[in-house]
């Protein structure tokens, strides 16, 4: 086979040698428009775990690629004077031209030709080749080409970095954060070699300019960030080897570069993506080389394993690795986010910032950073009980965050779980009756530190089906009151109550039924912002309130509030969200009106503001309230997060405790991104961005996402739906399944909770000995690598 490959970079270096090393009787170029061992850049960084696949795929490079790493396990975190670390990590820093220089050296060992000085401009005068390889970076001319194929998205970046070398000797990955009269500035700095490191300065956009280094010359930044990070660098300079760039040029904003498909038919030859130019992860995690190296593993593996059938092979590679780098890709945006947001999280304590930082991308978890650093872990779960005030017994485990105490106004939760409100559409003439009993009363003697009930309506014409509970009358009051005793005599949960109005999305049939399916008789008129029809073509169509329909809605709303108080629940939350009444309100995609309801976000708030504020006066004033949103709407021109946060400042400045964080359901348009805890960074921009406790919610499913969100400082209560409605006791299950002895149980399960805990711990200690796996492997395998 005859393969050209355009670029010599690690990935067309790589995939030569691993091609050349499987056949040498393959005809294999590297074309490269630099000089010989010629390169830019410092270091580039590696997990241990990258070293396991080298190792596999070629060990001879492996092996020269080990002897020259720098290796270290530390994270090093530097804000407000603070110092703080984290071990256990396993990272190996090696010079970008060191590691080119092996690549080229075991290319030519193996016959390989290295052409260097060419710059390619057209790939069609290698027709003759059986495969061309795309490796030619970030800026890829192949594939602007064939951008029609490869349908690449490229999203530039908030913040601008300078890529910088100094002759400090870091020895762990350090981070250091100051912040200056015109915002904050970070930098990455790790060692590379045995007298240099890499020193990446970073900012916004909006900062770089005030700091009037868009104006600078190359020198001049370069002293300016000297200056800022001087008690860091102990006297050393910092160095440039970008020659070729002036000025503020140097400084660059990242560009995020993802490909729809990856390989280009072009005539007779594939031309395929790879390395940076089929996509491209944030320095803040380190992958860039790593996602070269192992595209150059898969496609060697994929014709090997497919001998005679390249068309086949090309498929299997690109199915497989758009699937892996779109992983990688999700944990730097992730990464990217919070670097680009760090005034979002200089308030936070710095312990708690440390935390933040190391749990980012949201691939290192609680449990996954204790395999890690277990004494780290250990003392940070100390602090966060302190803080929350409690101390653990010197004998015992610490406490995890998802189990300290949590305290608004005068309620405190025992722990930070929260069976999620879910409606279960069991209610005659809106009257909760045993159903509800055992439901709720099951679920508060599971372990959560409270129960919400589902969406409970203010009047009849309020409700989403006729199966919904209500609270417009006395008999449901004592029905609620009933259930409300219950809890607080056989448990030590709290419980609360969510009002709300169905609004254009009532009068519909319950859940198995035809979930948004108008009623086939007996609807009742729908009311809402503006006249909708929440599906096009089936829903009932709603009228837009007159002034007098919003007071009889809101003195629905008092009056349910009072009932509430009577029937003894201890917590009030004023649904507005999911595209009901008051959320039609909010979102610009369902409020229509001209006059001093609609309009800016000001007038669309007005409304349930007025709402909020009658009940809250109804309402007790040493018992909490929350208010739940939409904090996306998942639709162009809906809700975006950054509305999430204003609104959430709008109900903080009303009264509000906590905002509850959810997203959707406003419009059947939307197209939400899906995944573990998706919704969980508008509860972290909310939280932190508007200063008000929050609730997360959505796809939180194990211990281990609740701990690493509370730890974060990402909310305060984490809101767990579905799981609960498998296994009512999810909260006691979850806390022997991570070892957590002390909780308590109902007297009449205690028999059952040794058991249980006897069990997993012989399950785990089994899964222990069987691995056999030091602990950093052991979080590698938990990561699924």
């Amino acid at each position: 086979m005859k393969i050209v490959c355009i670029g010599g970079g690690p990935a067309g270096l790589y995939f030569a040698l691993l091609m050349k090393k499987q056949d040498p009787r393959h005809d294999i170029s590297v074309v490269e428009r630099n000089k010989p061992y010629d390169t830019f850049g410092w270091g580039v960084v590696f997990s241990d775990q990258t070293l396991g696949n080298l190792q596999q795929a070629d060990a001879p490079t492996a092996g020269k690629i080990l002897d020259a790493f720098s290796h270290w396990d530390d994270i090093e975190i530097n804000i407000d004077g603070h110092k703080l670390r984290s071990g256990g990590h396993g990272f190996c820093g090696i010079g970008r031209k060191r590691l080119l220089n092996i690549l080229q050296e075991r290319c030519e060992e193996l016959g390989v030709k290295l052409v260097f000085e060419t710059d390619v401009q057209d790939d069609t005068q290698y027709a003759d080749a059986d495969l061309i390889i795309a490796s030619d970076g970030l800026n890829s001319r192949i594939r602007t080409k064939y951008a029609e194929t490869f349908v690449p998205d490229i999203d530039t970046r908030r913040c601008r970095f300078v890529w910088l070398g100094t002759h400090k000797l870091f020895d762990a990955f350090t981070f250091a954060f100051e912040k200056t009269e015109w915002g904050w500035f970070q930098a990455h700095a790790y060692k590379f070699d045995a007298d240099t490191s890499t020193f990446i300065v970073e900012t916004p956009e909006e900062v770089w300019r005030a700091a009037g280094l868009d104006r600078m010359e190359k020198e001049e930044s370069i002293e300016f960030c000297e200056r800022l990070f001087a008690k860091y660098l102990d006297g050393h300079r910092l160095m440039s080897n970008a020659s070729h760039l002036r000025g503020s040029a140097q400084w660059i904003r990242f560009p995020r570069v993802v490909c729809q498909r990856w390989v280009h038919h072009n005539g007779r030859t594939p031309v395929v993506l790879m390395g940076d130019a089929a996509h491209t992860a944030h320095f803040s995690i380190g992958s860039g080389t790593k996602l070269a190296l192992e595209d150059a593993i898969e496609l060697a593996r994929c014709i090997r394993n497919k001998p005679g059938e390249l068309n086949d092979a090309l498929q299997a590679y690109e199915a497989v690795r758009s699937v892996d780098v779109l992983r990688i890709q999700n944990a730097a945006r992730n990464s990217t986010e919070w670097f680009e947001n760090v005034d979002r999280y200089a308030s936070l304590p710095p312990a708690q910032f440390a935390y933040s930082l190391l749990t980012r991308s949201q691939r290192i978890s609680h449990e996954n950073l204790r395999l890690r650093d277990k004494a780290y872990v250990e003392a940070y779960e100390d602090w966060m009980a302190v803080k929350a005030g409690v101390q653990r017994h010197p004998e015992k485990m610490p406490i995890p965050p998802m189990f300290t105490p949590f305290t608004l106004r005068g309620t405190t939760l025992k722990n930070r779980v929260v069976v999620s409100p879910m409606a279960q559409y069991s209610c005659v003439d809106g009257v909760p009756g045993d159903y509800h009993l055992t439901h709720l009363g099951a679920r508060a003697m599971g372990g959560a530190g409270m129960v919400m009930v589902e969406m409970t309506c203010v009047s009849p014409d309020a409700r989403i089906t006729p199966g919904c509970p209500g609270l417009w009358s006395d008999g449901q009051r004592d029905a609620w009151k009933r259930i409300v005793d219950f809890v607080h005599s056989n448990s030590d949960a709290k419980i609360a109550l969510q009002l709300g109005h169905a609004g254009a999305k009532g009068s519909t049939r319950v859940a198995w039924e035809g979930i948004d399916q108008p009623l086939e008789d007996g609807n009742w008129p729908l009311i809402s912002a503006s006249p909708q029809q929440y599906i096009d073509g089936v829903s009932q169509w709603s009228r837009a309130m007159t002034r007098a329909d919003m007071d009889r809605v809101r003195d629905d709303f008092v009056a349910a509030t009072h009932r509430a108080v009577e029937a003894g629940f201890d917590w009030l939350e004023l649904h507005c969200a999911h595209g009901y009444l008051l959320s039609s309100f909010i979102s610009p995609l369902t409020n229509q009106r001209t006059d001093e309801y609609g309009g800016s976000l000001e007038n669309r708030l007005r409304f349930p503001l007025e709402v909020f504020h009658a009940v809250r006066a109804a309402w007790p004033g040493h018992l909490p309230m929350s208010v739940r949103i939409s904090a996306h709407d998942w639709v162009e021109g809906g809700i975006t997060p950054d509305d999430a946060v204003a609104i959430a400042r709008a109900f903080k400045a009303a009264g509000a405790d906590m905002i509850d964080c959810s997203s959707g359901q406003v419009s059947k348009q939307e197209k939400p991104v899906f995944g573990r805890m998706f919704q969980t960074p508008f509860s972290d921009r909310v939280r932190n961005e508007a200063g008000i406790a929050t609730i997360a919610v959505g796809a939180i499913s194990e211990a281990d996402h609740v701990n690493s969100i509370i730890a974060a400082g990402r909310a305060d209560l984490c809101a767990v739906a579905r799981p609960h409605l498998a296994n009512p006791a999810w909260t006691l299950m979850e806390a022997a399944r991570i070892g957590y002895l002390d909780l308590a149980w109902p007297k009449q399960y205690r028999s059952a909770k040794v058991q249980l805990e006897r069990n997993l711990e012989r399950e785990r200690a089994a899964a222990s000995q069987a691995a056999g796996l030091s602990p950093l492997a052991q979080a590698n395998r938990a990561l699924g690598v």
